[in-house]
Parts: structure tokens; sequence; C-alpha cells
């Protein structure tokens, strides 16, 4: 197993993306602490990698509580001795142009999509970085690397993660910590509500995916789990402040 006697704290775990990731991450061999806004889901996640052999606990986190964030990681790395992963998966969405976007819209995109991830790195880097090595993974979005139309709010924060990925990155690298994004383009998950609605509808988004992703599908939320067990694996020792994107080639 890639990640046989590992320990990863993930954020965002209970659904979509983030369930994907835990599950693929806990099937190569770590031990996972599966942390949501919803405890329903986090306990379901965390069942569901039990049942399968694996290692899991549950917590119920709310990313823009600072201190509560910092301390579960904290205290994780505690209970276990270790910690070796972070993914910083919890994000939000808020579509609209500079002249449809509230600031307290902004300041709840900022908070989630990159203050929230700036304190789980920190909380991270301090148990990785006297041991000498870990992976920091950060969900940003093919967003990142592009610009979409009428999406300021996301559009800014993404772009703005990734930044951040890339200097924590080149801070860190001499210490063996590694840290990179996860950019991922069109998913089949309840994520997308944001783009649904400014695109009218579901038949609309559909209809966007078949005609300007060139693979004409969307991905799959395994499909980006493959992706995080490579950045939290040995597969990827050479790769720190790397945005992988993956979208079907929709960014370029």
């Amino acid at each position: 197993m890639l990640l046989e006697g590992r320990v990863a704290f993930l954020t965002g775990a209970g659904s979509g993306i983030g369930r994907a990731g835990a599950l693929a991450l806990a099937r190569n061999g770590a031990a996972v602490v599966v942390s949501d806004r919803d405890r329903d889901l986090a306990d379901a996640v965390a069942a569901e990698i039990v049942a399968a052999g694996g290692r899991a606990e549950a917590l119920s986190l709310d990313v823009t509580d600072d201190d509560a964030l910092d301390g579960a990681i904290r205290a994780a790395a505690g209970r276990y001795g270790r910690l070796d992963i972070l993914h910083s998966h919890a994000g939000i969405q808020i579509p609209g142009r500079l002249d449809e976007v509230s600031v307290a819209d902004m300041d709840a995109s900022w908070r989630l999509n990159v203050r929230s991830h700036f304190i789980a790195a920190r909380a991270a880097m301090a148990k990785m970085k006297p041991r000498g090595r870990g992976s920091i993974i950060v969900t940003a979005s093919n967003s990142g690397v592009q610009y979409d139309r009428e999406m300021i709010a996301y559009c800014t924060t993404k772009h703005a993660v990734i930044a951040m990925v890339r200097q924590i990155a080149v801070d860190y690298a001499r210490f063996g910590v590694r840290c990179n994004a996860l950019c991922p383009g069109f998913v089949d998950t309840a994520f997308n509500a944001g783009f649904e609605a400014q695109m009218g509808g579901r038949r609309a988004l559909e209809s966007y995916v078949a005609g300007n992703i060139p693979l004409g599908r969307w991905g799959t939320p395994e499909e980006i789990a493959d992706g995080i067990v490579y950045l939290a694996s040995d597969r990827s020792s050479f790769m720190t402040g790397h945005a992988l994107v993956l979208d079907g080639a929709e960014s370029l």
C-alpha cells in the first residue's frame, strides 16, 4: 500500500471529492481523520472506511472557526503521534460579477477558499516540519489557472490559494514538506450549484460540459481521488508547488 502507516487529516470530506479522497487514502493504507461541517456525513464516510477494513475517525468541524480548525489538526497529530498528509478541501462557490457580489460574499469566499487553507496548512506544518516530511494538498480549482465568466469571488480566491501553495512550497521544501494544489474541473457533485444557476439550469450545464470540455464529459470524484493519492504518496516525491489540473483539458 502506498500510504501504509501514514496519518491523513481531511476537511470537507463528507461528500463529493472530499469523500472520494478519504476512501482512496484509506484504501492505500492511511489512517484518515474525516472532518466535515456536517457530522452525519463525516460519520458515514468514516463508517464506510472502517467497514472496508480501514482506519478512520469522524469530526464535526467548521473550518471558518480558526481556533477549532487549528486545534483539531494539532490534536489529531497528537492522538496518532504523527501527521503525514493534510488535504484541506472545504470551500465555497459564489457566482456573480463585480456588481453582483456583495462585500459579505467576497469575505465569505476569502475566509473559506483562502484563509481556512492558511490556518490548516500552518497547523499541519507545525507537526510536519520537525519530522522532516509531509504532504500538504490544498484544493483550488481549474478556475485558479483560467478565468470563468461572472465568477469574480471564486476565481480571485482560487488564483490566490495557488499563489499561497507555491509560496509555502518554496519556503518549506528544504524542510522536506511538500505543498501542492489540486485543481479539478467539472466533476458532477452538488458543488456545481453556482455554475448551474449561472448557466440557467442543469440542461444548460450539461450542454456546456459536452461542448466545451475536450474530453466531452464530467470528471468523476474517483478520478480526482487518484490525484489526491498521487500527491499524498512518495510517487510525487519530487513535486512541490505544482497546480495539478484535472479538467479534461477545459482550461487549455
